[in-house]
């Protein structure tokens, strides 16, 4: 079953899909080399999010996904 990861928005495009299946367990360094050096660029800049299990992380450096977690990565928001 692994973790599966969901880009969002413009990461989706840069990813050139809508998710993506990885071996457990995920944390921050796995995480960066599971979607490649272009969304890891991404990952790195404070204003996008990290979530597991529906929950925005806090410190998304401290991911601790396990088997059947669905990490959702979040751009940042735009509007008013």
């Amino acid at each position: 079953m692994g973790v599966r990861i969901l880009f969002l928005g413009p990461l989706r495009d840069i990813a050139g899909e809508p998710e993506r299946e990885v071996p457990a367990p995920l944390d921050w360094a796995g995480l960066l080399a599971a979607v490649g050096p272009d969304i890891a660029d991404q990952l790195r800049e404070p204003r996008v999010h990290v979530a597991c299990g529906s929950r925005v992380l806090g410190d998304k450096t401290r991911l601790d996904a396990r088997e059947g977690d669905e990490v959702a990565l979040l751009p940042p928001v735009s509007g008013g």
